[in-house]
């Protein structure tokens, strides 16, 4: 019907990862992660309403983009508008649209979107592009438009990511004001639940035994 062709329409140009849905994520390997926590922010209502943010710590591998990228999903399913990219790759075009002089019409174009998913924040660096266009950003859907953002590194380390001390500082002022932060610590994610399913491809037992270990 008319909703479901819409819901996929605002999937197909959400640019979120097809296959990193909860129906792949491994919660068994991702142990310091709660589901229904998750699952209550993937639901929306109060954060996305009041243009809260989600903010997810944790080293390579261990299910920050599957995690956020569910997330995305889930919420596209209840009717919200969600874009996912890289943060290399949403500097970039902040960038290309100031030398434009169209920053401010990007800006209030995004706000389209009840979320916007800034994957690896930690992999841009001040050195090697302008990121006060991030902080625009960020200041633009301040308490207007949520955000969510992935990053192996803490905030002590952002200074690597903003032009000086104080815009690092006003940047993660207003990420957390408003915000839900999880710290997915542990073994790598990607390789926990590699490990699990070649155990349980790889699981020959012998005769008599179960199908599967217990």
């Amino acid at each position: 019907d008319r909703s479901s062709r819409r819901i996929q329409r605002h999937r197909d140009q959400s640019g979120l990862p097809a296959g990193k849905t909860f129906a792949t994520f491994d919660f068994d390997a991702a142990p310091g992660i709660r589901k229904p926590h998750l699952l209550s922010l993937a639901a929306g209502d109060d954060w996305i309403e009041n243009g809260g943010n989600l903010l997810l710590f944790g080293q390579s591998g261990t299910g920050k983009t599957h995690a956020v990228a569910a997330i995305g999903h889930a919420l596209i399913d209840t009717g919200r508008r969600v874009l996912f990219c890289s943060t290399t790759d949403m500097v970039q075009k902040l960038q290309s649209a100031r030398r434009d002089l169209s920053l401010p019409a990007m800006l209030d174009k995004l706000d389209k979107f009840d979320l916007i998913v800034l994957d690896d924040l930690s992999y841009v660096r001040k050195d090697q592009v302008e990121t006060s266009a991030l902080f625009e950003l960020i200041a633009h859907r301040y308490e207007r438009h949520s955000l969510a953002i992935t990053a192996n590194q803490p905030f002590s380390a952002w200074d690597n990511v903003f032009p000086d001390p104080a815009m690092t500082v006003a940047a993660i002022d207003r990420l957390v004001h408003h915000s839900t932060i999880i710290e997915m610590n542990g073994e790598s994610y990607r390789k926990r639940s590699a490990v699990a399913r070649i155990n349980a491809d790889d699981y020959d037992p012998p005769n008599g035994a179960p199908d599967r270990p217990s």
